[in-house]
């Protein structure tokens, strides 16, 4: 099969983990660390993309909670709004550039602005892998 027609709904995962901006920001780490996600999706109430919280916003909790001993907050706290996220239509060829150009390691997969799955670098290597 071309690359130019294999496709990020293919190759994604459709059970990404998903959080709710007012989930307690500690419970929503212990799922992206069980999950071995390295970025999570906010979704509001309808699974609209919202946010995403990253392992690198889950860093900044813990500093945060571990210096001043303060309780941590919720995922809105900390998650980014400014969101890249790519269609499910998107060909592996078209995320793979955009992995390139933005230092991103995972995107949300959105079908009609609802999260539908994740895609990270390592599933579209997994995906050029299988045309060699």
């Amino acid at each position: 099969m071309s690359l130019r027609k294999i496709t990020v709904r293919e190759h994604m995962s459709a059970t990404p983990v998903l959080l709710m901006p007012d989930a307690d920001i500690l419970h929503a780490i212990q799922q992206l660390v069980e999950s071995h996600q390295s970025a999570a999706a906010v979704v509001d109430e309808h699974g609209n993309l919202i946010g995403v919280l990253s392992e690198k916003d889950c860093m900044k909790v813990a500093l945060h909670a571990g210096y001043y001993e303060e309780a941590a907050g919720r995922v809105a706290d900390y998650m980014q709004t400014q969101v890249q996220s790519v269609d499910a239509d998107m060909t592996i060829m078209e995320l793979a550039a955009a992995f390139l150009e933005k230092p991103y390691r995972f995107y949300p997969v959105l079908d009609d602005a609802r999260v539908i799955g994740q895609i990270t670098r390592h599933d579209v290597l997994k995906a050029l892998q299988k045309v060699w």
